[in-house]
């Protein structure tokens, strides 16, 4: 029965994630070219998602990521297609950003809440712990920039034109270990609430993922910085 209700759910997600690819059709691919600055041919539109290339195809909607310049390519998943599809799709027409960072129940236009992801932050909080060297080096896989708060802290581009503020405190004897994620306030221009965490979820298992390999010794940097927009030109 378990194993039947996890089929079920991973097949939902299949679903709900097609279902995104389809609709992306119905928009404007010309406008989201001169918006995002994408890369583009007559088949697919290009774009970077949490250190990885991704690619749309034009006329079927799959999305699709690849780390070989796209010899080989997988089909991606619930959290990117649904990330992708909503940031290309549905930002607002004049969407920038402040510059300012902010935790996602501050972000201008939600309403304050208990907080939905501090059982995901727990999580990897608890994983990273003792594991700075390799949360730092997949920080940097990632193309993220060195800060100088928290034992280890970083600004990552989930996507070339918005950026999250990683932030991490190892446990001591006193307090466990904390992890603090930070949006620009004006995050919600860009993408849904609920993307959000499906965007943080994405950049966390990378990161977790990344580490694993660093400990098997299999790493490799996946980030094409040649293909980044500096976001500077989505603030005011």
């Amino acid at each position: 029965m378990k194993e039947r209700l996890i089929k079920m759910a991973l097949s939902n997600y299949d679903i709900t994630r097609d279902n995104a690819e389809q609709r992306f059709l119905n928009y404007d691919q010309k406008k989201m070219i001169e918006k995002f600055h994408l890369k583009h041919d007559e088949q697919y539109l290009y774009t970077e998602f949490v250190g990885r290339d991704y690619r749309i195809n034009r006329s079927l909607g799959r999305i699709e990521w690849t780390e070989d310049g796209f010899t080989h390519v997988e089909h991606a998943g619930f959290n990117e297609v649904l990330a992708i599809c909503d940031a290309l799709c549905d930002s607002k027409e004049d969407c920038r950003l402040s510059g300012r960072f902010v935790k996602v129940n501050d972000l201008k236009g939600t309403v304050r809440s208990s907080g939905l992801g501090n059982d995901l932050y727990r999580k990897y909080a608890e994983y990273f712990d003792g594991r700075l060297p390799a949360l730092r080096k997949a920080c940097e896989t990632l193309g993220g920039e060195r800060q100088m708060i928290g034992d280890v802290s970083y600004l990552l581009h989930p996507f070339s034109f918005l950026p999250l503020m990683l932030q991490f405190w190892e446990s001591d004897d006193e307090f466990p270990a904390s992890l603090k994620l930070m949006w620009d306030e004006n995050t919600l221009d860009f993408l849904r609430y609920e993307t959000t965490y499906y965007v943080l979820g994405h950049v966390l298992e990378r990161l977790k993922t990344l580490m694993e390999e660093d400990g098997k010794g299999t790493i490799q940097k996946s980030y094409n910085a040649a293909m980044r927009q500096p976001f500077d030109m989505y603030t005011k």
